[in-house]
């Protein structure tokens, strides 16, 4: 539910002129949506686009990698480009950039185009992530951030579970090129509603590039990620997984060092110096590799265990999506009320009570309790992910604001990426360790097939088991926690928290 602008709360961009902020948080809503969903739909479509371009399966997986690591390489350039550029320049730019990329994957003549257009739209997505979180976090006040973030946060629950059901339809029954051709219309119209409701909002400055960052944080953010993104098909122990990991790591120390002493950052990492930022940002990280992993790996049982198309894998898991995207604005409203703790206690509980039932997964289990066990997750998740991180960012100062968001999403893509990796790797693992011995399969061929399916189970029981380990660090962090919503307290009394 959008917040309505009021005479009470009419508001004004940095020119002094009113605009309708409404409009402004509908526009920048349907944005991330599509912008997102770009990012989960053409895993579906792999095998059309393998057949499409004969290309092997390592090919086509760098269309999923090479649009993860320019995302994760933008996010901490935005904080930059946010402050050099006014809000409204930066998001028609980086809408425009998303649509010229879609164009291009729609009419791409080859793989190396598709590529290059997967490229171009992820330099648009790092960009307008930051910057959507930062425009909602600098034009609401703060005891109206929760609801304002929730809104936006239907688009962040909604896009990554449709994602692989429209894919599943999409690609079963017409081209690839159509999941591109179907975002053109709308990322139009978006960008023709962006012309008039987007404002500059946010407090520019000529803040100089300093090259040496950009340097460090290319190469390190993009190596780490690469690493962690390799140690699911090759291993931890790999010695490139390993070369770049460590690489990645030692640019990133050298990144980190290098702000500290610049009297301008190019991406402020004081921001950590609030405990309630840094504690915010570790709580809503977790959660989210938490319900990631799970995303990545239920598919894939529900696929290669089960024998269901990827259409009807997707809408198992679309009453989760909708649980998610419904309760977002709902929790905001009641964390701009009483606080994260409270929501996130209860929200993490309903997260681990919902994967516990995932350790018993067989290949004849019901349908429906995969699809309520996965509703509940979600609705777990919804309660903690925008209300803690809301709660984080509404300690830090207006101006920070630009670099508090690059650097939770910042963190929150690497932690991701990792736990992801560390819960294919645990599933792969485990599979290899308990598959049956290959001379089963021509002597008894029926057994081989039980065991190997058997085999399987426990690979997803042990990556399962890693996810709900991941929410109950995050259940014992929530303690941590502030009782109350300063926000509330300050929009009440006048008066601040002691």
């Amino acid at each position: 539910m959008i917040i309505p602008m009021t005479a009470k709360d009419a508001v004004v961009d940095v020119n002094g002129k009113p605009y309708n902020r409404t409009l402004m948080v509908a526009v920048l809503t349907m944005g991330s949506f599509f912008t997102m969903l770009t990012g989960t739909f053409l895993a579906t479509a792999y095998p059309s686009i393998m057949k499409s371009f004969d290309i092997s399966t390592s090919t086509v997986q760098w269309l999923t990698t090479a649009f993860m690591l320019t995302n994760g390489i933008m996010i901490p350039v935005s904080a930059w480009l946010i402050n050099k550029f006014n809000s409204r320049t930066m998001y028609i730019g980086a809408m425009t950039t998303f649509l010229i990329g879609t164009i291009i994957a729609f009419c791409a003549p080859n793989f190396g185009v598709l590529i290059c257009a997967r490229i171009v739209q992820a330099l648009a997505v790092g960009v307008t992530m930051p910057l959507n979180q930062t425009v909602l976090l600098s034009v609401f006040p703060m005891e109206q951030r929760g609801a304002a973030m929730g809104t936006v946060g239907i688009a962040m629950g909604l896009a990554p579970a449709i994602g692989p059901t429209l894919s599943g339809f999409v690609v079963d029954n017409y081209s690839w090129r159509v999941l591109f051709g179907i975002i053109i219309p709308f990322i139009v119209i978006i960008l023709l509603l962006a012309i008039f409701a987007m404002k500059p909002v946010l407090r520019v400055h000529q803040q100089p590039l300093d090259i040496w960052s950009v340097i460090s944080s290319t190469a390190g953010f993009g190596g780490l990620l690469y690493g962690v993104s390799e140690a699911s098909s090759r291993g931890w122990g790999d010695a490139l997984v390993l070369s770049f990991i460590i690489g990645g790591l030692i640019f990133i120390t050298l990144f980190i060092l290098r702000q500290l002493k610049l009297d301008d950052p190019f991406l402020d990492m004081r921001v950590f110096k609030h405990p309630e930022f840094a504690l915010a940002a570790v709580l809503s990280s977790t959660v989210n590799l938490a319900m990631i992993g799970v995303e990545m790996l239920l598919p894939t049982y529900i696929q290669n265990i089960r024998g269901e198309s990827a259409f009807h894998s997707g809408l198992m898991l679309l009453p989760g999506a909708l649980m998610l995207g419904v309760m977002q604005p709902i929790t905001g409203r009641i964390f701009d009320r009483y606080g994260a703790r409270r929501l996130a206690i209860v929200g993490l509980t309903l997260l681990v009570v919902g994967t516990i039932p995932f350790f018993t997964l067989t290949d004849k289990t019901p349908v429906l309790a995969i699809v309520v066990f996965y509703a509940i997750r979600l609705f777990g998740v919804s309660m903690v992910f925008m209300p803690v991180t809301t709660s984080g960012m509404n300690v830090l100062p207006v101006e920070e604001m630009s670099h508090g968001t690059a650097v939770n999403n910042t963190f929150r893509q690497v932690m991701s990426s990792i736990g992801t990796a560390i819960m294919t790797t645990t599933l792969t693992n485990v599979q290899d360790a308990t598959k049956p011995a290959h001379h089963l399969l021509t002597s008894s061929p029926l057994v081989y097939k039980d065991r190997a399916i058997d085999a399987a189970l426990n690979g997803f029981h042990a990556a399962f088991a890693v996810s709900a380990l991941f929410a109950v660090v995050a259940f014992v962090l929530t303690f941590k926690l502030k009782k109350s919503n300063p926000a509330r307290r300050v929009a009440v009394s006048g008066k601040e928290d002691a």
